[in-house]
């Protein structure tokens, strides 16, 4: 991946301990946070007026799961890939959220290098488009 790359990444955890660890994960790579959503609404707020590559996605939070968002994610931004992130990772979790759309699951906690290997997958489906 060239490092003039930027990707665009919306982080979207109803955790702020989840979020402030990815964004930290984030510095200094070719992945730029442009926002971070504790719940669906906030998210598909700030992908209205901003435009991602990238979202990463929690499974469990309040009011609308990660999984329905994923699934209206993929159906309103078409440019949008979804990586989701859960600390279950019962396999019918990760089939739910491949089923929904996502471009890859993570289970909770994860390494920067972890986080990092998916986004560059996943970028690098980007460029090939």
């Amino acid at each position: 991946m060239e490092a003039e790359s930027t990707f665009r990444v919306l982080i979207v955890d109803d955790s702020d301990f989840s979020r402030n660890s990815i964004k930290a994960m984030l510095e200094d790579t070719p992945f730029q946070v442009i926002g971070e959503a504790s719940n669906a609404k906030d998210a598909i707020n700030i992908l209205k007026d901003r435009k991602a590559h990238i979202a990463i996605v929690d499974i469990v939070m309040p009011e609308i799961s990660g999984i329905e968002l994923t699934e209206k994610l993929n159906s309103t931004f078409k440019d949008l890939y979804v990586i989701i992130i859960s600390s279950l990772a019962q396999e019918n979790i990760i089939m739910d959220s491949i089923s929904a759309g996502a471009s890859d699951f993570l289970q909770k906690p994860f390494e920067k290098e972890t986080l990092l290997n998916s986004l560059e997958k996943v970028a690098s489906s980007i460029q090939e488009e």
